[in-house]
């Protein structure tokens, strides 16, 4: 999948004269079970129409700038919200920065500037309740008037729907929030996942007897407990059963950034800056703060206990 990365108007874009885009646009956090079934029917119709097959994506999340106080927590970093995308048969993705710039931009003016003239849609795939322009001005019906005059098609995309309600990356958060693993999978399709680059850390899970690969979490995630997890190197494709931590690390230091830390069972070899993707498939335990690193070790073996008895019953 080709991906390009641009501010208002895509670098290279295709405009009015190229052979055109099939193309949908959203966040696409998490890239759940509707999202799936959008990027489907957009590789459908865009190969019946013989059009590119393209999403329009943003970084960051329009909530991240207008409010980065109160933004929900991402349930995917932007590589592997790319990676999912391009798993649909997607060709191509463009990264549209959101900034000052293009939270200025009028509904009319997002349509020629970007839609018409940068990607050079000819079919377009949203949402009902799509929104886009400087303050949400423009909705499906002026999108559609637009459409009219800009030479392209437009069609609105029915819900997906999970025992009656409409599947969302908010439905997704919720589950994950509450512990419900099984609830977010079914929601996503597949086993909750989040993946990063290993980084040094303090090296206190090998004092303890228990190391852990560290990855940095730069937003707040959209879990935290004590899990068992399933892990696996991009490099190698090596599946690795283990235990992680998703969390702040209250034992250890006050108010400490949130970090994903994984003991994996059966690895005794140097990670760092290898990526690692890491699978939740069973919570333990809250977080918690313990009286002392000795107390910290114990809880640490029994997670270990645990999490080894629900691979064992779990194939």
């Amino acid at each position: 999948m080709q991906v390009t990365h641009g501010t208002v108007v895509p670098q290279g874009g295709l405009g009015r004269n190229a052979p055109g885009m099939g193309l949908t646009i959203g966040n696409f956090d998490g890239v759940h079970r509707g999202h799936r079934a959008m990027l489907q029917r957009l590789v459908e119709k865009s190969r019946e129409l013989k059009l590119a097959c393209s999403v329009l994506t943003f970084e960051p999340h329009p909530r991240e700038y207008f409010a980065p106080a109160s933004a929900p927590a991402r349930l995917s970093r932007l590589r592997e919200k790319l990676e999912l995308i391009a798993e649909a048969g997607i060709q191509r993705t463009h990264v549209l920065r959101f900034g000052a710039q293009l939270a200025a931009l009028a509904a009319d003016r997002f349509v020629e500037e970007v839609l018409v003239r940068g990607l050079g849609v000819r079919w377009l795939l949203v949402g009902r309740d799509f929104r886009y322009g400087a303050k949400r001005a423009g909705d499906f019906a002026a999108l559609q008037r637009a459409a009219a005059g800009g030479g392209f098609e437009v069609e609105a995309m029915g819900d997906v729907v999970d025992a009656g309600k409409r599947i969302s990356s908010s439905g997704v958060r919720a589950a994950l929030a509450a512990g419900d693993l099984a609830g977010a999978a079914r929601l996503l399709g597949r086993d909750y996942s989040m993946s990063g680059r290993v980084a040094h850390g303090e090296k206190l899970g090998r004092t303890l007897g228990f190391p852990t690969a560290n990855i940095v979490l730069r937003r707040r995630p959209p879990l935290a407990g004590i899990f068992a997890v399933a892990a696996e190197l991009e490099e190698t494709g090596v599946a690795l059963r283990g235990v992680a931590s998703v969390g702040r690390r209250p034992t250890v230091k006050e108010n400490a950034p949130p970090l994903l830390e994984v003991h994996l069972f059966d690895w005794h070899g140097d990670l760092y800056g290898r990526h690692l993707k890491v699978k939740f498939l069973h919570r333990l335990r809250d977080e918690q703060k313990y009286d002392g690193l000795e107390a910290l070790r114990s809880a640490i073996a029994q997670d270990v206990a645990q999490a080894k008895d629900y691979f064992r019953n779990h194939g």
